[in-house]
């Protein structure tokens, strides 16, 4: 029986391994993919994206009509359109004189940092230019940096307007704060999928706000009635339709209001009751069950959020270089050092059978139980790993061997005739010796982990997550196999 458990734990412990090293394949249309997620690399393994924003020397262009109103959907016309018409174009800055000042480059700068800081980006470089205002980033590259690139240069000037006045009835200052939500469709009983929304909270002032816009931005409806006998009042010579007594019809009238986001419309609806709640949810997309298309409404959804819950910068940026910067560590060279780690691992796990015998052994299997799970733990903790980070694993996957060396030399001179007793006794004496000596390596880690450099921060959290596995690890799996091992009770 002992056997048969001791079996069990070593094939979960290959099992394990296999799933860290190999991964899960799976046949997605024609292709496999790994379903095992994989590793987050800062920038100096990666590579990293490097965009240049400058600040936009583009103007506004306007239509106003000979009262002065703006004319809307004038994009279309020509300029001798324009002038027949009598209506005047205006050109004018988005940054006037006014507005190019170092507070406002560094408030813009802020908000590019706290839009990042929303995204859980964490792996990122801002620098800014204080003279010309320019801001340079750097951020790490991979298959959201486009989607995250795109929206730098977002003002993130939220309107909400009258579709025909264009008068604004709500802005950036009315927002208390945007998120994404999102839930099962529930308004068809056929459909099924998950839909995504955004959602918009306002400020008490913008709650009494939305709630008078949808009051009086709602669906109306007037009836008309009109008699044979009202006709003949009207005038003599009408005639009317014998085979009816009276006529009727509803007019339906609607006024309705605009969403913007930088001057660019998002969309454009009524109101078919007053919302008192001082939240609004916009849908994006439909409901859905294809989990990249989800994921693609998410990411839509939450950049959008992001832009409107940091809040409107105060200068207008336009994107002047966007380029990929190869990292000097090739993939190449990252395998060859791995194998080398795997390599050097290998040699000490069998210098602990030749010492140690079948402790040893059992010893080697649980010590490469804990190193996959780590790796499994990495990914799947978002840890982004850099070169620190990496030597961060190192260290913890020598901490372990310490560890192990130190529980199976406490048992090495009774394990021909080894109680379970014995196990536990110098299980706790291993526990208490080792982590007792290590209380100042885990302070430090803990404090590394929250350091907003990515360096630091890679170590920090790649040696916090190895001390808790060697903690927790040890006592479910190593202690269990020895114990298994003894002879006696």
């Amino acid at each position: 029986m002992k056997k048969i458990k001791i079996l069990t734990i070593i094939l979960l412990i290959i099992l394990i391994t296999m799933v860290a090293f190999w991964g899960i394949y799976t046949q997605v249309q024609n292709r496999m993919e790994n379903q095992v997620k994989d590793y987050s690399y800062a920038m100096d393994l990666a590579g990293s994206r490097v965009v240049r924003l400058i600040v936009s020397d583009e103007n506004e262009t306007t239509v106003k009509d000979s009262e002065g109103n703006v004319v809307e959907d004038s994009e279309n016309l020509t300029d001798d359109e324009i002038a027949e018409k009598g209506y005047t174009k205006e050109e004018t800055p988005y940054n006037s004189d006014e507005v190019k000042t170092v507070d406002n480059y560094k408030k813009s700068k802020e908000i590019i940092e706290k839009r990042f800081n929303e995204l859980g980006i964490s792996n990122y470089i801002t620098k800014l230019d204080e003279e010309t205002g320019d801001i340079i980033v750097e951020v790490t590259e991979n298959e959201n940096t486009d989607s995250i690139v795109s929206n730098l240069a977002t003002t993130g000037k939220f309107e909400i307007v009258d579709s025909q006045t264009q008068e604004v009835l709500m802005d950036n200052n009315d927002i208390k704060l945007a998120n994404v939500m999102y839930g099962a469709d529930s308004s068809s009983a056929t459909s099924s999928g998950t839909m995504v929304y955004l959602n918009i909270e306002f400020t008490k002032e913008g709650k009494s706000k939305l709630e008078e816009i949808s009051t009086n931005y709602t669906k109306t409806t007037e009836d008309t009635n009109t008699t044979s006998e009202d006709a003949n009042t009207t005038d003599e010579n009408a005639t009317t339709d014998e085979t009816s007594d009276d006529t009727s019809s509803d007019d339906t009238t609607e006024k309705t209001i605009t969403m913007k986001i930088d001057g660019e419309e998002i969309m454009t609806t009524s109101f078919d009751e007053p919302i008192r709640t001082g939240r609004l949810q916009l849908s994006i997309g439909s409901a859905t069950t294809d989990t990249d298309t989800l994921n693609g409404y998410i990411n839509q959804a939450s950049n959008m959020a992001v832009v409107l819950d940091t809040g409107n910068m105060p200068v207008r940026y336009k994107v002047d270089t966007n380029e990929f910067i190869e990292s000097d560590i090739t993939q190449n060279e990252l395998q060859i050092a791995s194998y080398v780690m795997l390599g050097i691992v290998g040699l000490a796990l069998i210098v602990l059978i030749i010492r140690y015998k079948l402790l040893g052994l059992l010893g080697a299997f649980s010590y490469v139980g804990l190193m996959s799970i780590l790796l499994l733990v990495i990914r799947y903790a978002n840890v982004v790993l850099s070169m620190e980070g990496i030597f961060g694993i190192a260290i913890v996957l020598i901490l372990n061997y310490i560890f192990v060396n130190k529980f199976l030399n406490k048992l090495k001179d009774n394990r021909k005739d080894l109680s379970k007793e014995e196990v536990i006794k110098a299980n706790k004496e291993t526990y208490k010796e080792f982590f007792i000596r290590i209380i100042p390596v885990i302070i430090m880690v803990i404090a590394f982990s929250f350091v907003q450099w990515t360096p630091i921060s890679s170590f920090g959290m790649a040696m916090i997550w190895g001390i808790a596995l060697i903690a927790l690890y040890n006592v479910i799996f190593t202690n269990n196999l020895l114990k298994l091992k003894a002879k006696k009770d």
